[in-house]
């Protein structure tokens, strides 16, 4: 179990902690971090994506029972997440669903795809491909309708599916893989030398986003509303997990596609969730402190989960 800590999770997080650590001492900029983080989330990640979508084999990868059991996790953790907001500590609708989108959205990609690869090798990626396939389609336009529908109450039907649209379609990692299933799809080979250029790219996308996460959370400090972040925590690091374990338990999901699908719903928030909430200016502080603390106790609770699957 040990081992585990030190060959699969510490790796990970010491890329995160060397980007913290340089971002504090003053050695990068907050215009530095920022640029970093915009040439991996809007550009080596899609293409990332774009490339994994690709090539990826469609007919044997979208197990529905895979897309079930994590999916209904995520729903059912997103309403938890509105629910308790509303109920327990008395937000608005809108922060509500802004602290809902936070249980909703774990980190697929940064903290998903280097711990799985490390956990159990590249060849078992599949299930994290079709994860994240669907993964920001998913959560953004379940929280975007949410959201949405909340502050157009009153207004036309045309509006309301306006301002859906125009929200996701901003997205550059959605952009990414739309181009991947089209490309995919479509039965077009990618000419060699695109295919190795993007290759170059792609190889920087989780270190390079890593390290900039690493200096990103420099910026936020855990402060105020702290019931509310220990219990959409809670949701992130614990809820969902169990409840795609549960699910994919009772589905039978094959081994390989189980343990991607519960490490994936284990992963700590990811900054989408604060990219959300900064959309609306709605529960800024509640999903940065969330980011931040989910990424630094999902050490201990990823190393939990993984031993649990071992």
């Amino acid at each position: 179990m040990f081992q585990t800590l030190i060959d699969v999770i510490l790796p990970v997080f010491l890329v995160i902690g060397s980007g913290y650590i340089a971002t504090r001492a003053g050695y990068f900029s907050a215009s530095h971090i920022d640029g970093l983080m915009r040439f991996t989330q809007n550009f080596a990640i899609p293409c990332l994506l774009f490339l994994a979508i690709a090539r990826l084999d469609l007919s044997t990868s979208f197990d529905p029972r895979l897309l079930l059991s994590f999916y209904s996790g995520a729903t059912i953790s997103f309403a938890l997440g509105i629910a308790g907001a509303r109920l327990l500590f008395r937000r608005d609708w809108e922060d509500s669903v802004a602290i809902g989108f936070i249980a909703l959205f774990s980190n697929s990609v940064l903290l998903g795809l280097p711990i799985t690869e490390r956990a159990y090798g590249p060849g078992n990626l599949v299930g994290n491909y079709a994860i994240i396939a669907l993964h920001s389609p998913f959560c953004y336009g379940l929280g975007i309708t949410v959201m949405e529908f909340v502050r157009n109450r009153g207004k036309s039907r045309r509006a309301f599916a306006k301002a859906v649209f125009s929200a996701m379609f901003k997205n550059a990692l959605l952009v990414g893989i739309g181009l991947g299933f089209l490309v995919n799809l479509s039965g077009l080979a990618l000419p060699q030398v695109v295919d190795d250029a993007l290759g170059l790219i792609t190889r920087a996308a989780l270190p390079g986003a890593l390290f900039a996460l690493g200096g990103v959370l420099v910026q936020y400090r855990p402060e105020g509303d702290l019931r509310t972040i220990l219990f959409v925590c809670a949701l992130s690091l614990l809820v969902h997990p169990s409840l795609v374990w549960l699910f994919g338990t009772s589905l039978n999901l094959p081994q390989d596609l189980f343990r991607s699908s519960v490490l994936t719903a284990a992963m700590a928030p990811g900054f989408n969730a604060y990219i959300f909430a900064n959309m609306y200016g709605r529960a800024k502080r509640v999903a940065a402190s969330s980011v931040l603390i989910a990424t630094g106790a999902s050490i201990l609770t990823v190393w939990l989960w993984l031993s649990v699957l071992a």
